[in-house]
């Protein structure tokens, strides 16, 4: 079993984080977003990875070589983004007529991957949202089964939302939809979505079958990143029974669930609930809670609330010696 992951994508709204950081590499939960997906195909039984890199592709190339060295993976490289489709239709050197499992580089959801791979027929992975126009839409009969889809609509006639993970059998039908759609007209953006290529396969009589997954966790934005880190770390801690992590810190108020890497110097601070923080980072004399900060990261004398530092920064905030007499309302605003 392959599995096919694109992460070429620039990532623009985490902007200026991904400015020196691919996406799929931000820190969650004690792993990355990459992380996450590719642990779930793992013990799920995919053998083989497919990864298309294009921005920055060299640090997840290097994340791959020293997160998995035993991995059996290939590099396909998309030097332009012209989306989704293009992304895939790139791949079918290395993939062959396998079956396969794609899963987009940023979207952590929660399902039964197992029972996705055991299935009979192709699966598409949806989740009902209250305004599915910002994504791929599927509308189904009552098998659950797709009978079209669309990228974006404007007026749409589902409120069943493509999460972004698909288990291909056809693959052969696959790739021909894919060359059939590349041979026509992109859409208005100049890209090619993986979505006309399935509305395609439908079209030639593929049975596409949906199914719901749990949670729905698209890190493609600050506010959903910051989610999911705090749903996974309640994860990790319910998987534990309860059980937190026991770490060591001077002066330090810890409120759970926080994942710190080690190395991590931590003193007179308090930190949580929701943080994750990498390797090696120094933090004095701060507050931080419902925030990521990255490995070799520095923090002195600041609050930090719904935030997420880069790894290798350096944040100072101010720090006050006051005498406030009686009756005195003071604004540090």
């Amino acid at each position: 079993m392959k599995a096919i992951i694109p992460v070429a994508g620039a990532g623009t709204k985490l902007r200026p984080l991904t400015y020196t950081q691919p996406k799929a590499l931000i820190p969650i939960a004690g792993k990355t977003i990459l992380g996450v997906i590719v642990d779930q195909l793992i013990e799920a039984g995919v053998t083989e990875f497919v990864f298309v890199i294009g921005y920055l592709g060299e640090k997840i190339q290097r994340y791959i070589d020293r997160r998995y060295p035993d991995l059996k993976h290939t590099f396909v490289t998309q030097n332009d983004r012209r989306g989704t489709g293009h992304a895939i239709w790139l791949t079918q050197d290395a993939v062959g007529t396998d079956e396969v499992m794609i899963v987009l580089g940023d979207t952590v959801c929660d399902y039964n991957v197992k029972e996705v791979l055991a299935s009979g027929v192709s699966q598409i992975g949806v989740r009902k949202v209250d305004d599915p126009r910002s994504f791929g839409v599927a509308e189904l009969n009552d098998k659950d089964n797709v009978v079209r889809m669309v990228e974006k609509p404007l007026i749409p006639k589902s409120n069943m939302a493509m999460v972004g993970i698909y288990y291909i059998k056809e693959t052969a039908v696959m790739y021909a939809a894919l060359n059939n759609h590349l041979n026509n007209s992109a859409d208005e953006n100049g890209e090619y979505q993986f979505t006309s290529a399935l509305q395609r396969m439908v079209e030639d009589g593929v049975t596409l079958h949906a199914f719901r997954v749990n949670n729905w966790f698209d890190c493609g934005k600050k506010e959903t990143l910051l989610s999911t880190n705090a749903t996974l770390l309640k994860q990790m801690e319910d998987e534990q029974h309860g059980g937190k992590q026991n770490y060591h810190f001077e002066n330090t108020v810890l409120i759970h669930p926080v994942n710190i890497a080690e190395g991590c110097k931590i003193t007179n601070s308090i930190i949580g609930p929701n943080v994750t923080i990498g390797e090696v980072t120094k933090i004095e004399s701060s507050i931080v809670k419902d925030s990521i900060i990255g490995s070799y990261a520095e923090l002195h004398h600041v609050v930090l609330n719904s935030s997420i530092i880069g790894s290798d920064a350096y944040v100072r905030g101010l720090s006050q010696s006051l005498n406030i007499g009686d009756n005195t309302e003071i604004d540090l605003a």
